[in-house]
């Protein structure tokens, strides 16, 4: 009987690591970054978009250098893995009324990034 308790708890161990979004590898992440992201951002200076090293803890619309849509302006969201994951998704969604026209379907890519931003925000 025991045996039968240990394989279905072995079981659910696989299922409920089966359902965790996966951690996203940093290296992939900056290869990403540069196939993705480049083109409007840097991580030390503002492009087309605003710079995004230090963006994982960050306040939206505080890089002061920066001239962000009166929708980032207003917003209270700060940057974590969960928010930048459904903003690389769909960023009308959690602030409306930016300038990103970027979306990201692939979410190993999202996470990738987000792991080298995290990383690189060190």
């Amino acid at each position: 009987m025991s045996l039968k308790i240990l394989g279905v708890a072995v079981v659910a161990g696989v299922v409920v690591v089966a359902v965790l979004p996966a951690a996203g590898d940093a290296s992939a992440g900056r290869t990403a970054f540069e196939k993705r992201c480049t083109g409007c951002h840097a991580l030390d200076r503002d492009k087309v978009g605003p710079r995004l090293g230090g963006v994982v803890g960050r306040k939206a619309g505080t890089v002061s250098s920066f001239a962000y849509s009166e929708g980032v302006k207003r917003s209270e969201v700060v940057w974590d893995e969960a928010v930048l994951d459904r903003w690389l998704t769909e960023p009308e969604a959690v602030i409306p009324d930016n300038d990103m026209s970027f979306r990201l379907n692939d979410a190993g890519e999202r996470a990738a990034i987000i792991a080298y931003l995290k990383e690189a925000g060190k």
